[in-house]
């Protein structure tokens, strides 16, 4: 490892400890708005659409796979219908994944 690899790896981590340590640092001293506390509500859902949505319609990374061949996203499907119906997160997942690796042994 050449010396500039090491001095970004060791930069990379100095931002990142201070990023999340200032929330920490910080704490009640700083205060959001209301719209900004209610934007950042959404955060989460986002970030885990942003994630999943491109692994589920996109298997391979490259091409769309909108088809009763595709696992992940019967699985995705069958895991949105349980969280909707039953509002049940373990279930949803237990579901979802149960679908899916099904679908994987059937397909494949």
């Amino acid at each position: 490892m050449s010396r500039d690899e090491l001095l970004l790896i060791i930069g990379m981590g100095v931002v990142t400890f201070l990023i999340r340590y200032s929330f920490f640092a910080l704490g009640d001293k700083v205060h959001f708005p209301p719209m900004v506390k209610r934007a950042l509500r959404y955060v989460p859902v986002a970030v885990l659409t942003a994630i999943t949505v491109p692994m589920v319609l996109l298997p391979d990374g490259q091409h769309w796979q909108l088809d009763w061949r595709n696992a992940w996203l019967l699985g995705a499907l069958v895991s949105g219908l349980i969280a909707w119906r039953y509002q049940h997160l373990l279930a949803a997942i237990g579901g979802g994944m149960a679908v899916f690796f099904i679908a994987r042994y059937l397909l494949n």
